[in-house]
């Protein structure tokens, strides 16, 4: 994925990128997250209201984009069956939301982690 086409997707609305999520990792079958050395995942506060979520990506490119060298941070990837498996029941039980595919802009679209895993099961019954 060159520059531009990287720039252009994170500058699309969070509607917009969330659809785009949803096709990429329905086409790759994996869901990229952010690490730290001690093998822990990003987890974020929102500042407005308090929630607490899991950032996710549809490609390698977008999470090393988002931890732009800082703290140590590299991507990681899950596969679609270790996700719907492992990560959604026990984002569910940690009281975790899922912030898919943060923008340029630092927007997110926060779901829950059924909600994605309903959503991505209906877009892989199109491939």
């Amino acid at each position: 994925m060159n520059t531009d086409e990287l720039k252009y997707l994170l500058d699309l609305n969070g509607e917009e990128r969330y659809d785009y999520f949803l096709s990429q990792v329905a086409d790759t079958r994996d869901i990229w997250i952010l690490i730290n050395a001690e093998n822990r995942f990003l987890k974020i506060v929102s500042e407005e209201d308090g929630v607490e979520y899991v950032p996710v990506w549809p490609a390698r490119e977008f999470a090393a984009d988002y931890a732009g060298g800082s703290g140590g941070l590299t991507p990681k990837s899950i596969s679609l069956p270790d996700f719907f498996k492992k990560w959604v029941p026990g984002l569910s039980r940690d009281g975790l939301e899922v912030g898919v595919f943060p923008g340029a802009d630092k927007t997110v679209w926060i779901t829950g982690p059924e909600e994605l895993n309903d959503d991505l099961k209906a877009e892989l019954s199109n491939f």
